[in-house]
């Protein structure tokens, strides 16, 4: 049995977190979307919002939420206004912040409306 590295995992929750999304209508249109602020797990769009998701993996749901902090907060909301001036079809839409926690194998939960921009 190998063990995979948080790296590892981190990856794969992302992944699984893209094809849960598309599974709920959303179109998936970055992942590992990098800037100078820092990294955006998956960038979405449903209907006329834009939507920043940060995915958490940990061994409970509770922990996974928690884990998304203020200071993390700050940096996604920077990134997301990074990509809005590099792309400016989006200028018009709403964004929105997103948390998607995954635990165990089955545990998957979003969030949506995770933290506001303020």
């Amino acid at each position: 049995m190998t063990r995979h590295t948080s790296h590892q995992k981190g990856l794969r929750a992302e992944q699984i977190a893209s094809w849960f999304l598309r599974l709920k209508g959303y179109a998936i249109l970055e992942t590992r979307y990098k800037t100078p602020f820092g990294e955006i797990d998956i960038l979405a769009k449903k209907g006329q919002a834009l939507i920043c998701v940060e995915v958490k993996y940990r061994c409970d749901q509770d922990r996974a939420i928690e884990a998304v902090n203020p200071y993390s907060q700050k940096r996604i909301i920077a990134a997301a206004e990074f990509y809005r001036a590099r792309q400016p079809r989006y200028l018009e839409h709403s964004v929105r912040f997103d948390v998607v926690t995954i635990s165990g194998i089955f545990s998957i939960r979003h969030h949506q409306n995770a933290w506001y921009d303020s």
